[in-house]
């Protein structure tokens, strides 16, 4: 089985993070949407507001490995994967292989998309996770650009790597390019 995505879409609008940026700052509630220059800012900034942004998608066909370096994560996500259980399943479970397929649904805010995206674009993470988390910052790149324009690895988001064992990506120009991409963003105004 073939690892698919189905993407069900932000369950909040830009207004509602505005609506909460303003609260934070006193202000009353806005109208309009917000410029793409302030979502990127306000992504950059981590803000609380960005909380209010929710995704909601499920892989189909995961490997059930790969499931487990995603369940993870727990801050501003929740998981809900299909069980394995004997008595649910009619398959013994000890003898269930850990590729074994499953299905994987998720509900996570902004910051939690920005944070995993942190741990699974780096190449230290499995080629397999890394593809799953891709899958789905590709379909988030389709309704919310700037959500996925800000998902970096670590590396690129500290501006060196933090790793133990450093893949050798932070010593390229190509690094060097992704940084100086991701700092523009904080650029716009």
């Amino acid at each position: 089985m073939a690892l698919e995505i189905e993407y069900f879409g932000t369950r909040s609008t830009w207004r509602d993070v505005a609506d909460a940026a303003r609260t934070t700052i006193n202000k009353e509630a806005g109208n309009g949407e917000p410029s793409s220059a302030w979502k990127k800012r306000i992504l950059l900034s981590e803000h609380s507001p960005i909380r209010q942004l929710v995704f909601r998608w499920k892989w189909v066909g995961l490997k059930s490995w790969v499931s487990v370096h995603l369940v993870r994560h727990k801050f501003g996500i929740d998981h809900f994967v299909s069980t394995q259980r004997s008595d649910r399943t009619g398959v013994d479970r000890n003898s269930s292989r850990q590729d074994n397929p499953v299905s994987h649904e998720c509900i996570a805010n902004a910051q939690a998309i920005l944070s995993i995206s942190r741990k699974r674009l780096c190449m230290q993470a499995s080629p397999e996770t890394r593809e799953a988390w891709k899958l789905l910052l590709a379909e988030i790149a389709k309704e919310q650009p700037e959500v996925a324009a800000c998902c970096v690895p670590e590396c690129v988001y500290r501006g060196f790597c933090p790793e133990f064992k450093c893949c050798g990506y932070a010593k390229t120009p190509a690094f060097e390019a992704a940084c100086e991409a991701y700092r523009g963003g904080a650029k716009m105004n």
